[in-house]
């Protein structure tokens, strides 16, 4: 039901990128496509990222090349404490295209993905509680969007 993790490649072609903040360390970007069930028991393949970060020398080391099948996945894991204590705010978890973060109990959510070779590892999730917010907000959209005129629409003669 999920795919292999895929190494991707950046602009240049490399599958090992350098730290912008440290050239000693490095990441790798992969993805994976997964059969994801929401609250209401739908279906969905999603596809999801995640970078691999480590030492520079290492992943260089480990000859991963982009397109390359890796066995292992990729997990969500979300928190109510942020996982990078410098940019706390990074990693919220915002819902869809609203803008709004996700919160339990009025506190923010924290959502990261990481790579494991453990293919047994399960995603840690959060639900939220703040449905009326993001309700209200998904609503106003469709609003907006369906008294947007289109292209046949004109007040010229």
């Amino acid at each position: 039901m999920n795919s292999k993790v895929i190494v991707l490649a950046d602009e240049t072609g490399a599958a090992v990128n350098v730290s912008e903040n440290n050239p000693d360390y490095g990441y790798v970007r992969v993805q994976q496509v997964r059969t994801m069930i929401d609250d209401n028991g739908f279906a969905r393949r999603k596809t999801i990222t995640a970078l691999m970060p480590g030492l520079l020398e290492d992943l260089k080391e480990m000859g991963l090349f982009a397109g390359q099948q890796l066995e292992g996945k990729i997990v969500i894991d979300e928190a109510l404490t942020p996982f990078n204590k410098k940019n706390p705010t990074r990693d919220l978890k915002i819902a869809g295209e609203t803008g709004i973060v996700c919160t339990l109990g009025g506190l923010p959510i924290y959502r990261r993905t990481k790579f494991t070779f453990n293919t047994a590892a399960v995603d840690v999730v959060v639900d939220h509680d703040n449905v009326d917010e993001l309700r209200a907000a998904y609503s106003a959209q469709q609003t907006i969007s369906a008294v947007v005129p289109n292209e046949d629409f004109s007040i010229e003669g």
